[in-house]
């Protein structure tokens, strides 16, 4: 087996031109506001992707240089998300743009729409009327991405790059994207690169679980960080956890940790798995908390639980405690401080509107604070 950076191998910060690079998917997101998506007559506007979210909070709330590895048709939308993604301070000169000019070249299209930028309609849901996401993005650019457009070598050897990212959206999305992204991980170890992937199983992405098991198993040797529930640890690489879907933390805590060792000793080169936990009451309030298991010393750490917090939009709570995560990793932050960095980042994602923060890392650690004291909130005056 190859050799696996492990979290306690991260780079310097001086030694890298990025902290952090993630390949996925980035797309639209039209949000109807509080009606559903068929009553809808204004959207706000977002962009978001299951991958590129992670990068969008280690750039944009921890000050963290990211860039993201994608595909765009050049048109407004394109631009749009990229405009949104330079707001959020990450760097898109990574970005594999297809012109509209049907010039026969590798990456081009036509201006008739026959690739086009992807798009989601998310509702938020209302009290006992779940969220609900409608995607297109069966013909989008990112899905054309094969082994060989991106050169790995020149991003992990020459430049550099710390932390490495992907998910199981992208590597899913088409019968291409598991092949570069196996590449990209394989590249990234080779050059002392520290690899997470969030199995982030989507059904509306790949609803053959057989076919994401085998990719998933493809893609986890290579990984020292895997982010998964345990339901994601079912659906997208076969573990079973012996516990009710509705079952409260405390009893699903010891079901998961049970599971989560199974894992590591079937994966070695694991240093890390993870994963926030969300107990929903309803669309507009849930619990919430993080584990974060470290597979070198068998010993798992926890996040204080918030329990019955109102919250806005689910969305990228997953995504955030991921990138929580990792910044409190490159910042040299031990683990205790990692998952608790994981899941305050996780539940203020979902205080907000959006696929991603947009708040100052000062926010993250006052909610640390609070959480751990079991504090109220106080406003700002």
């Amino acid at each position: 087996m190859a050799n696996i950076i492990t979290y306690k191998q991260i780079k310097p910060a001086d030694a890298c031109k990025y902290d952090s690079v993630a390949l996925g998917e980035v797309m639209l997101r039209l949000d109807p506001f509080d009606l559903p998506t068929g009553r809808a007559r204004l959207m706000r506007v977002f962009q978001g992707g299951g991958e590129t979210n992670v990068a969008c909070g280690l750039a944009f709330t921890f000050g963290l240089r990211a860039a993201i590895v994608t595909a765009l048709v050049d048109d407004d939308i394109g631009k749009n998300i990229r405009n949104q993604l330079r707001e959020s301070g990450v760097d898109t000169s990574k970005i594999v743009w297809f012109n509209t000019k049907n010039d026969g070249s590798r990456f081009s299209t036509d201006g008739k729409g026959t690739l086009m930028n992807g798009i989601n309609f998310t509702f938020i849901g209302k009290g006992v009327i779940p969220s609900d996401t409608l995607y297109y993005r069966a013909h989008t650019p990112v899905r054309e991405l094969r082994e060989g457009d991106v050169d790995w070598d020149a991003l992990f050897g020459k430049e550099g790059v710390r932390v490495f990212s992907t998910g199981g959206i992208y590597t899913l999305i088409s019968p291409t994207s598991a092949g570069l992204a196996i590449q990209a991980v394989q590249k990234a170890n080779a050059s002392g690169t520290f690899v997470a992937a969030d199995l982030n199983y989507r059904s509306k992405v790949e609803p053959n679980k057989s076919r994401a098991r085998e990719i998933n198993r493809q893609i986890a040797p290579h990984l020292g960080f895997l982010v998964g529930n345990d339901s994601d640890l079912n659906d997208a690489l076969g573990y079973e956890t012996k516990v009710d879907p509705d079952a409260p933390y405390q009893e699903w805590i010891g079901a998961y940790q049970e599971t989560v060792k199974q894992v590591a000793r079937d994966y070695p080169n694991l240093s890390l798995i993870g994963t926030q936990w969300r107990g929903a009451t309803n669309a507009d309030i849930v619990s919430w908390g993080a584990v974060l298991y470290d597979a070198l010393e068998g010993k798992m750490y926890q996040a204080p639980l918030r329990e019955d917090v109102p919250i806005a939009d689910r969305t990228g709570g997953g995504d955030s405690f991921a990138s929580g995560v990792l910044a409190a990793l490159l910042k040299g932050k031990d683990l205790a401080t990692a998952v608790q960095w994981g899941a305050a980042h996780g539940i203020l994602v979902q205080e907000t509107p959006g696929d991603t923060t947009m708040i100052e890392e000062t926010i993250v650690l006052a909610e640390v604070k609070r959480a751990a004291g079991k504090g109220g909130v106080r406003a700002t005056r």
